[in-house]
């Protein structure tokens, strides 16, 4: 029974790797091939050639210029909004797990609340808002739409992180004359560091992933990010596939080499916040 319970385990995942990773190793071939070996449906490159990636990042034109331009905005958006949603979150986590105020428990769990509502259902409200602050087709717009998303879950984490902390270090600064910024900032900061940095990366790989509220929210190419530009592209434009899965496969990229550089971290630092 040990046995046939390891090979049905082992042949799920197995399953679930192959489901998974062919549509990525689809991508990368034929972003490595020419538009006419991708018409001949081979499973490796007949011709390997990183052209179709020097065409995007160098050559000058309406179709390189648009992908560049994409990814220049996905950063800037998701950049922003990390380093927002982290100070927001380092604050808001620390007077939860610290301070003693009234109302600290509901608000707190008013916070918390939040993460069990669908994000898609706020969706209209939240471009009506937008389109009257007229937000839409803003750098800001994105940034705000995303922080006020990600930040209940980065309070979450970075409260629980704080909350296992050992307060002795704090309270002999505190009765030594220390403010609370400076207990932060010397202190707390640094021995939270984990915590700040898985927060950073999971908000950082979840605002690179989104999709459908950039695509309402953004209109407009001068602020469209990556994963919008791509799919506008098809069927709109005569654009070669292999270059489509090329600007498809730099998308990937980046989360992924996070993931992979940073994964002791996220591991580590969500361990570390989810336990009480």
């Amino acid at each position: 029974m040990r046995q046939r319970g390891r090979i049905a385990r082992s042949a799920g995942i197995a399953a679930v790797l192959i489901w998974s990773l062919v549509p990525i190793y689809w991508s990368l071939k034929s972003s490595m091939e020419t538009e006419a070996d991708a018409r001949t449906q081979n499973y490796v490159p007949l011709h390997p050639t990183l052209g179709n990636y020097a065409t995007l990042l160098t050559r000058s034109g309406d179709l390189p210029g648009q992908i560049r331009r994409a990814a220049l905005n996905m950063v800037i958006e998701c950049g922003c909004a990390t380093i927002v949603t982290v100070v927001l979150a380092t604050l808001a986590a620390y007077a939860f797990a610290r301070m003693r105020f009234r109302g600290r428990q509901v608000l707190f769990y008013a916070v918390l609340a939040t993460l069990a509502f669908p994000a898609y259902t706020t969706l209209i409200p939240l471009y009506r808002i937008m389109s009257d602050f007229q937000l839409v087709n803003t750098y800001t717009g994105i940034v705000l739409v995303y922080v006020s998303g990600f930040l209940p879950l980065a309070t979450w984490v970075l409260h629980n992180y704080f909350a296992n902390m050992p307060i002795a270090l704090e309270e002999a600064a505190l009765i030594d004359g220390a403010s609370r910024l400076r207990v932060l900032r010397y202190i707390v900061l640094p021995l939270a560091m984990p915590g700040i940095i898985s927060v950073a990366l999971i908000t950082f790989l979840f605002a690179w992933a989104q999709f459908l509220f950039p695509l309402v929210l953004s209109t407009d190419s001068s602020t469209q990010p990556l994963t919008v530009v791509i799919a506008a592209l098809q069927g709109r434009h005569v654009v070669p596939s292999t270059l489509l899965n090329a600007a498809g496969v730099l998308a990937i990229a980046v989360p992924a080499l996070l993931a992979l550089a940073f994964n002791r971290y996220i591991v580590n630092g969500l361990l570390a916040g989810s336990s009480r």
